[in-house]
């Protein structure tokens, strides 16, 4: 199967994202917005209180990424921003793709089943980033527009709004019709263990 390449726009529509397959490769341009467990926890928290976030996610993309910045007179530099081992937001994901719509969740490693639903049911991605290319990461980002809860949650768990320019390239594992690219490799990989131990015995 040809497996094809995007170049997307923030924000992305949802047929945009019903038109990607796993194993496509696909570009932003536009917002995304880092988050790890702590930021998703406290967005479920104020969202499940019924107050307003400072930032909108819908169609955009939220990176797991826990990045090194540099503050200057004027502005923020990105010095690195390489992505997060996504499994770790797998209890947070599905509630917030459901209450905030983002298009694009951006990390290593794959995410599990629920992430899939929420995905399939709510018009969503997955797209991973190459582990250890945090430095082409930070050369992606071209400005950054705001930060939000840095002194409640620290420099790595708060909310960035990077302005991004062709960020990738990503590899969607997750797409909105339920398929799971990780958990496929994962079970032919034990798939062809299984075999191999049956036949040395």
């Amino acid at each position: 199967m040809t497996k094809l390449e995007y170049h997307l726009k923030t924000p992305i529509t949802e047929p945009e994202i019903n038109e990607l397959k796993i194993g496509d490769v696909f570009y932003i341009t536009g917002i995304i917005i880092t988050a790890r467990d702590e930021a998703h926890k406290k967005a479920i928290e104020l969202y499940e209180k019924g107050q307003r976030l400072p930032i909108d996610f819908k169609g955009l993309g939220v990176f797991h990424c826990g990045p090194i910045m540099k503050k200057t007179k004027t502005e923020w530099i990105t010095v690195a921003a390489g992505p997060t081992t996504s499994d770790r937001m797998e209890l947070f994901q599905d509630q917030f793709i459901e209450y905030f719509r983002p298009s694009v969740i951006i990390g290593k490693g794959g995410m599990g089943e629920r992430t899939v639903n929420a995905c399939q049911k709510f018009g969503c991605v997955y797209g991973a980033f190459t582990g250890g290319a945090a430095l082409l990461a930070a050369q992606r980002i071209k400005k950054v527009k705001s930060v939000y809860w840095l002194e409640e949650l620290g420099m790595p768990e708060c909310l960035w709004v990077y302005e991004v320019e062709k960020f990738g390239p990503l590899i969607v594992t997750i797409d909105s019709h339920g398929s799971n690219l990780t958990s496929d490799i994962m079970k032919r990989v034990n798939y062809q263990k299984e075999k191999i131990v049956r036949e040395m015995k």
